[in-house]
C-alpha cells in the first residue's frame, strides 16, 4: 500500500474581502493527478480540503487514485491512472468513457454549491468535469511554462467550455502568465498554502543538525526528474567541500536511477552525501527545522515552490535558483540567497557565503519568518473563499436580473472584471 503523500502578493490578495462566506457550503473539489505519487497539485488539493472543512463547509474531492491506495475519508477514487510525460515530469493521470461516468455521478450525488477544478485544460477528470459542469466552477492553474506543447493540443478541446469558468484563479505570477498566454482571459493569483506552525513547531532530529565544522544542507525531490536540479547541485558539492569538508548534505526523494547517477558523478565526494529515500511528513518539517540550509536547484518548469516556503517555515536558510517563481517567494532575495539557475559554480559560491556569515544568515531567516505568514493557509483559505462568495453573489444577481430585469444586476455583478482590474493597477503602482 502507498502511504499517504506528504504535506506540502499583494494587489491580488489585497482585493479580495477577508470575509469569508458562512459555513455550510456544498464544494466538490477536482485533482487531475493521481494520489498515488506525491506532488504539488494533490497536496494543495488536499490541504484545501481540510482547511474548508475545518471552517465548517461539506467538501468531496475526486481523485485518481488506484483501487489499494488509502485515501481521506473526503476523497472519492476515480480509478487507476497511467503515466503520462507533462511540463517536464511524468503525471498520473485518467481518462476515457468509464472515468467521464465515474464524474457524472459524482457530480450529480454532490449537488455542489461550488465546483473547484484543478488544471481544468490537463487532459484528466478536471477537463471531464468542466465538460460535464452545470453549476458554478472555479478553476485554478498551476502551471508555469514559457512555451507549452500539451496546453496548445488541449485548448481546442476546453475552448468552449472555458466559458463555464466562473473565476480563475492562479498560484503564482508566473501561472497567471501561462494562463493568458496560452489561453486567454486572466486570473487573480493566490498562492500555494502551507501550514506554517506545522513548520515552525516541528522538532529537530540530532540526526541532521549541523555545527559550524560541519554545517548541513537538505534537498528534496524527485530525483529522476532533470528539471529539479539535482545534478546542479551534484556538481557543486566538491567545490563546497574545498571551504567546508566536514559538510554533509542530506538528499531526500525518490528515484533509484538519479541517485545511481548522482553517486557516480560525486565520486570521492560521495561520502558527504546522505540519501534519505522517501520521507515522511514528520520526518520532512523534522529535516527543514534542523538543517542550515535548503537548496533548491531548480532549472525549471516551477510555477510556485512550495518547499520554499515549507523550509522558511521550519527556519531553515534558503538558497534557491533564481527563477521568477522562486524570486517571487523569496521577496527577491530578501527571505532567501538565490543563485544563477543551471550554474554549479554559482550555487557553490552562494551556498558557501551563507554558511560562511552566520549574521547573514539569520537576517535572511528572520525576514523569512515573517514573509512566510502570508503562504499560511488561514490566509490563501479566506482568499479563496472569498471569490467563491463572489461568484455565488454573482450568479445570484444575474439570476434576480433573469426574474426581474428592472432590478439590476445587484452588488454582485462585474465583481470579477473589478477584481482583476485592480490587479493590474496594482502592477502599475
Amino acid at each position: 500500500m502507498t502511504p499517504e503523500p506528504e504535506r506540502a502578493a499583494a494587489p491580488q490578495a489585497d482585493a479580495l474581502s477577508a470575509e469569508a462566506p458562512s459555513a455550510g457550503l456544498r464544494v466538490g473539489i477536482v485533482c487531475p493527478y493521481s494520489y498515488d505519487v506525491p506532488g504539488g497539485v494533490q497536496f494543495h488539493v488536499r490541504d484545501l480540503a481540510e482547511a474548508l472543512i475545518a471552517r465548517g463547509h461539506d467538501v468531496s474531492v475526486l481523485v485518481p487514485a488506484d483501487d489499494d491506495t488509502p485515501v481521506p475519508p473526503y476523497m472519492t477514487s476515480a480509478g487507476r491512472a497511467v503515466a503520462v510525460p507533462y511540463n517536464g515530469s511524468v503525471a498520473r493521470m485518467t481518462f476515457g468513457p468509464r472515468t467521464a461516468a465515474r464524474v457524472r455521478r459524482w457530480l450529480e450525488a454532490g449537488e455542489f454549491d461550488v465546483l473547484h477544478l484543478h488544471e481544468p485544460v490537463t487532459p484528466s477528470l478536471s477537463m471531464l468535469a468542466l465538460w460535464l459542469a452545470q453549476g458554478p466552477v472555479v478553476a485554478t492553474f498551476h502551471t508555469a511554462l514559457v512555451r507549452s506543447r500539451a496546453l496548445q493540443v488541449a485548448y481546442p478541446l476546453v475552448r468552449q467550455s472555458l466559458e463555464k469558468i466562473s473565476a480563475r484563479i492562479a498560484v503564482s505570477e508566473d501561472a497567471r502568465r501561462t494562463l493568458t498566454e496560452h489561453l486567454g482571459g486572466d486570473a487573480v493569483v493566490i498562492p500555494n498554502g502551507v501550514y506554517v506552525d506545522a513548520f515552525s513547531d516541528a522538532p529537530t532530529d540530532p540526526r541532521w543538525t549541523g555545527t559550524p565544522e560541519a554545517p548541513t544542507v537538505a534537498f528534496l525531490g524527485r530525483l529522476d526528474e532533470p528539471r529539479k536540479g539535482l545534478q546542479v547541485l551534484v556538481q557543486a558539492v566538491p567545490r563546497v567541500l574545498e571551504r567546508f569538508p566536514g559538510a554533509r548534505f542530506l538528499v531526500a526523494g525518490r528515484g533509484d536511477q538519479g541517485r545511481a547517477d548522482a553517486i557516480e558523478a560525486l565520486g570521492d565526494a560521495a561520502s558527504s552525501v546522505e540519501f534519505l529515500g522517501s520521507i515522511t511528513d514528520d520526518e520532512k518539517a523534522a529535516l527543514l527545522s534542523s538543517v542550515d540550509v535548503y537548496v533548491a536547484p531548480q532549472i525549471g518548469g516551477e510555477s510556485f515552490g512550495i518547499v520554499l516556503v515549507e523550509a522558511m517555515s521550519a527556519g531553515s536558510c534558503v538558497v534557491a535558483s533564481d527563477l521568477g517563481a522562486f524570486r517571487r517567494v523569496l521577496d527577491e532575495g530578501r527571505a532567501g540567497a538565490l543563485f544563477s539557475v543551471g550554474d554549479p559554480g554559482a550555487l557553490a559560491d552562494a551556498l558557501s557565503d551563507v554558511l560562511a556569515d552566520a549574521p547573514r544568515r539569520a537576517a535572511l531567516v528572520e525576514h523569512a519568518r515573517r514573509w512566510v505568514t502570508r503562504y499560511d493557509w488561514s490566509t490563501v483559505t479566506a482568499q479563496v473563499l472569498a471569490v467563491y462568495d463572489m461568484v455565488l453573489e454573482t450568479r445570484a444577481a444575474h439570476g434576480r436580473v433573469a426574474q426581474d430585469p428592472d432590478a439590476g444586476a445587484g452588488p454582485g455583478a462585474g465583481l470579477w472584471p473589478r477584481l482583476v482590474e485592480s490587479r493590474r493597477e496594482g502592477e502599475t503602482r
